[in-house]
């Protein structure tokens, strides 16, 4: 996920905020020609097309980090396994995991669950390097030149995140010296232009000030992003890039085994459901209850399936939560989570495959790192491995903004002309958050939900479709984007949206409803 957090030009310049202007509240689901945003018009869908219509339930699996279940705008929401007593500590159902009456967590057992955790590069270098120390890279089929590239890619993310980490507490320090010195909390620019800077640390600060007041962010609201870009770094070197670290002690499987399946224990909420509860949200928030935000489909269930934890996300895990999700009865299943490297890999294309053969929608986030898929593959991904084949019921989502032009698609977001389906809404996006709370958040997280959304929605007033042919539905009627828009993270290069994903579109559920009416009515 792609948060808030100020974007740097230049330390020795200044910080700039990701976005000056305001997006409309809840604009994803307003319409692109009566509130002219580049919503998904869910809104109007169900003004102007869906009254007096009776939907069927869909079960969207959210695979993330956890979900608040007892969130005021979810708790109606929730896929219930009717099958399952609540808390008696059997397996009523027999499916192989005990009490899970809203989901089920992979990444939690008998001794806690895991919060923190490091990145798949980190597990991969520390497989390498304890098997170069004993000499034994060979019996990995793994070629020193591999090791070396791994052992210097690892190096250099480790030293960046050092770096990073040490210059945001710098700069923090010397926003409180600007303060201090200044004797108030709230400068005004003149203030601002007239401090003396006494070295590197408060310069750089006072500069930082001035662009955040051009921005009309103050310097409390500066604080608390750079507070959470300390930690977000902190975490990185901690635990992201920490090759000590093993976390599987917690969940008590048997990690060397691939095809294990049951595991784990029923805290859908896990120690930080922040990512997974606005993902929710964003699919089914109460459209009914009259508090809070409305999710994009009103008829759809969340299904909790906890395997994310704060750093790189396991195959194993992803592999079993897909399965379980598709054994107990879930239609679409939402993917916002991403990795550079999948070292079992296959273990996951064979529950992808298992998906699809159960006719489930697979919906997945395009990344945040605003490069192109089609060259620097992100895992999962609609590949399978050593093959051109590809899962059908597969889609990848870029991230749109609020406002249609060269600007559309958001600066942080992959793309591909191949590897990335359809974009749709994913910067400033309201939701939900965890103990009864809402904010925004931006990133293809975002999109991808949105479009699950949608999904759903529509499924579930034309429930006789098969995920292809909603597929096919959600992709044609996607609202073109005419013109040149910029490439994500280039500022200036422009191309034509078809450059970027293969509809050259933003989903759109009013169109879609329309398209599905037209080319599968008689299957209502």
């Amino acid at each position: 996920m792609k948060t808030k957090l100020l974007l740097i030009v230049s330390f020795s310049v200044a910080f700039i905020a990701t976005a000056q202007k305001k997006a409309p509240q809840n604009w994803f689901n307003l319409d692109p020609k009566q509130q002219k945003t580049m919503g998904v018009s869910s809104d109007r869908a169900y003004k102007e097309l869906l009254q007096g219509k009776n939907p069927k339930t869909i079960v969207v699996a959210v695979i993330d980090g956890g979900t608040d279940n007892l969130h005021e705008d979810l708790k109606d929401v929730l896929w219930t396994n009717t099958d399952e007593i609540p808390d008696n500590g059997i397996d009523d159902d027999k499916n192989g995991y005990v009490d899970d009456i809203h989901g089920w967590n992979f990444i939690g057992g008998p001794k806690g669950d895991v919060n923190e955790d490091n990145l798949e590069i980190t597990r991969y270098y520390a497989l390498l390097q304890k098997h170069y120390k004993s000499n034994t890279l060979d019996s990995l089929n793994i070629p020193y030149a591999t090791y070396n590239a791994v052992k210097k890619d690892f190096e250099t993310r480790l030293a960046t995140a050092k770096n990073q980490y040490n210059q945001y507490v710098q700069i923090e320090k010397g926003i409180d010296q600007v303060l201090q010195t200044l004797g108030t909390n709230s400068p005004t620019t003149e203030q601002l232009k007239a401090y003396k800077p006494t070295g590197t640390g408060d310069a750089i600060a006072q500069q930082v000030l001035l662009n955040t007041a051009k921005a009309k962010m103050t310097p409390q609201e500066l604080k608390n992003e750079l507070k959470e870009a300390v930690n977000h770094f902190k975490a990185q070197v901690d635990f992201h890039y920490n090759v000590s670290l093993d976390t599987r002690s917690l969940v008590g499987d048997n990690y060397d085994n691939p095809n294990e399946r049951y595991y784990g224990n029923n805290h859908y909420k896990g120690p930080e459901a922040g990512h997974g509860t606005h993902v929710a949200g964003i699919i089914a928030a109460n459209r009914n209850n009259g508090i809070g935000i409305a999710g994009v489909s009103a008829s759809a269930q969340i299904m909790i399936v906890r395997v994310v934890p704060n750093g790189d996300e396991r195959d194993k895990d992803v592999a079993n939560a897909i399965r379980y999700a598709v054994d107990n009865g879930a239609q679409i299943i939402n993917m916002s989570f991403g990795k550079s490297i999948s070292p079992q890999k296959s273990v996951v294309d064979e529950a992808v495959m298992y998906a699809v053969s159960r006719n489930v929608l697979l919906v997945h986030a395009a990344g945040n790192d605003h490069k192109n898929n089609d060259s620097i593959p992100s895992y999962p991904n609609r590949y399978y491995q050593n093959s051109i084949d590809y899962p059908t019921t597969w889609v990848e989502v870029g991230a749109s903004a609020w406002k249609n032009g060269a600007t559309l698609p958001a600066d942080f977001s992959n793309y591909g002309a191949v590897t990335v389906d359809i974009f749709a809404p994913g910067v400033d996006i309201n939701s939900t958050l965890p103990d009864n709370t809402y904010g925004e958040n931006s990133g293809t997280s975002m999109a991808a939900p949105v479009f699950s959304g949608v999904a759903a929605l529509v499924w579930s007033y034309y429930p006789s479709l098969t995920a292809v042919e909603l597929k096919s539905v959600l992709l044609n009627s996607a609202i073109p984007i005419k013109g040149k828009v910029v490439v994500p993270g280039s500022k200036k290069r422009k191309v034509k949206m078809k450059a970027l994903c293969n509809t050259g579109g933003v989903v759109n559920a009013y169109s879609a409803l329309l398209y599905a009416e037209k080319q599968f009515g008689a299957k209502r």
